[in-house]
């Protein structure tokens, strides 16, 4: 029931912040920092207890599971279930969820229980769409997160707060609605084929489809999690919407939500439609290595900080892609630990872009400068993010990045030589962010208030992860691979021995074909 717990939580505490923070402010924000803190640690009580069984996984990777019948008629249920890499994605949930509270703690002034009830409700979507594996479930939780992230930006968001929402709003909601074709279409197919109709991921696995049709269900999925992710040229909301949310919530979109697209492909498009993504897997990879290139050049373009770290994150969720469809060991536990990295180093960059913005009421580079004479704490600060986000070996950005060069090389050499090209871009455009902000000409009349103590805690609280995972990663590796093995296996089987060997090769997996249509259990 741990899971249910973890999910319902954040809901019940959004409910009693809204209420709390019509009799005062203040207790909205202890009530969520509160629920928030406690749900982080059941989480890694969890991780403690079971991290044997997540390290060995000899019954299967879900080590916590709860399914209970939702809609029988209709082949819906409660399914959630839980891996390392689930895990790992909740406790990021609930980790960052807590310092999207501490960011917002001054800024957000108004309406302070509702925009508490907005960001708590936000986060217990995440965790339902990091556990749910029946799909109906997933679709549902997937949509529902739509609703609270929009009221966040709309309403406590900047300048263009409402354009920024709606446009959100379309291109994740569009993008949604095909991957609801693709999943009723997947459904029907397999209830014809075994006469059982049902959402149950598990059971959908084996489904035998034909390559034209398993290419259009899997550009249904691909529609929903590029545009989450986000690839090129489906990127356009993302800039917007960071530039226009408060600090909390882009937090939570650099942080969790985008996350969702490479948790997506990882977790169901591949795995169900293997064949069709190997064989288009060199148009994803192109596509990635335009966003890693493309994103790094229109980060170094832009005179608004916040766009500019917004930018970073396009060039950095490149790289993601680039190891989904490279498909191997290497490359998935690089892809899963730049999940986490991204989530820390890009998280810290907008919380400190947010306080500068409260110093400085603006966000234009021009108007900056000279600024670490006056802000030594939050200059060095900015420096160790910056140096996390260009890639500097001992931080954990690098492990993950050299992991998916590593791993994309053996697929595709070309891919990989670009990837790289985008890292030395990468340290322009982290550097130009020192360097206009906090060195070269000081800018006359600008002073800016230090980090007070409890902002210099919060920072590093993020900063301690990139530390820990640039220089010993191995905990995460251990607790997710046995999920990644599970997943990379069944699609490998699934498909063709010519789409399939490239990607199996080196990782101590068959490359044999699967011969029935029974579903696996990754």
């Amino acid at each position: 029931m741990i899971l249910v717990a973890l999910l319902a939580w954040p809901f019940v505490a959004g409910i009693i912040a809204w209420l709390a923070g019509r009799r005062r402010p203040d207790l909205a924000r202890w009530v969520s920092a509160l629920a928030l803190g406690a749900g982080l640690i059941a989480t890694v009580v969890e991780w403690v207890l079971k991290g044997h069984a997540l390290s060995i996984a000899t019954q299967g990777p879900y080590v916590i599971s709860v399914h209970a019948s939702w809609v029988p008629q209709l082949g819906i249920s409660f399914f959630l279930a839980a891996d390392g890499l689930s895990l790992l994605l909740v406790t990021l949930c609930y980790a960052l969820g807590l310092l999207a509270v501490f960011s917002s703690w001054h800024e957000v002034t108004e309406r302070v229980g509702f925009f508490h009830f907005m960001l708590l409700w936000t986060i217990a979507a995440l965790v339902g769409v990091f556990t749910a594996l029946d799909l109906f479930l997933f679709y549902f939780l997937f949509e529902m997160m739509l609703v609270p992230m929009y009221f966040l930006i709309a309403l406590w968001g900047h300048e263009r707060r409402v354009y920024a929402a709606i446009k959100f709003f379309l291109f994740t909601q569009i993008g949604g609605l095909l991957m609801l074709v693709a999943i009723l279409a997947l459904y029907v197919i397999h209830g014809e084929q075994t006469g059982v109709y049902t959402f149950d991921y598990l059971r959908l696995l084996g489904t035998h489809l034909s390559t034209a049709t398993a290419t259009w269900l899997m550009l249904g999925f691909f529609a929903a999690f590029a545009v989450k992710l986000p690839a090129v040229p489906l990127h356009t909301w993302l800039p917007d919407a960071h530039t226009q949310a408060p600090t909390a919530g882009s937090l939570v979109l650099a942080g969790l939500l985008i996350k969702i697209g490479a948790y997506g492909m990882i977790r169901f498009m591949v795995p169900l439609f293997p064949h069709a993504a190997f064989r288009l897997a060199p148009l994803f990879m192109a596509l990635a290595v335009l966003g890693i290139l493309y994103g790094a050049v229109l980060a170094f373009a832009q005179r608004d900080l916040k766009r500019l770290v917004a930018y970073t994150s396009v060039s950095h969720m490149g790289f993601v892609l680039l190891a989904i469809f490279a498909w191997n060991s290497l490359a998935l536990q690089g892809a899963v630990l730049e999940i986490v990295c991204h989530a820390f180093s890009t998280g810290a960059l907008f919380a400190i872009v947010g306080l500068m913005q409260d110093r400085l009421h603006t966000r234009d580079m021009e108007d900056m400068g000279g600024l670490w004479i006056t802000a030594p704490r939050m200059g060095a600060m900015t420096l160790v993010f910056a140096l996390a986000s260009l890639g500097l070996p001992a931080l954990g950005n690098f492990v993950a990045e050299f992991l998916i060069l590593i791993g994309t090389w053996r697929v595709s050499e070309p891919a990989t030589v670009l990837g790289a090209v985008g890292l030395v871009a990468a340290t322009v455009y982290s550097l130009w962010i020192v360097q206009r902000v906090f060195q070269g000409r000081e800018t006359p009349a600008v002073e800016m208030k230090d980090l007070s103590p409890a902002e210099g805690v919060m920072l590093a609280a993020m900063a301690t992860p990139l530390l820990w995972l640039g220089v010993y990663p191995q905990p995460v590796f251990n607790a997710v691979r046995p999920s990644l093995t599970a997943l990379q296996q069944h699609a490998v089987r699934s498909a063709p021995v010519s789409l399939a060997a490239e990607r199996g090769a080196g990782s101590g997996q068959t490359t044999t074909p699967a011969t029935s249509d029974s579903g696996g259990t990754p």
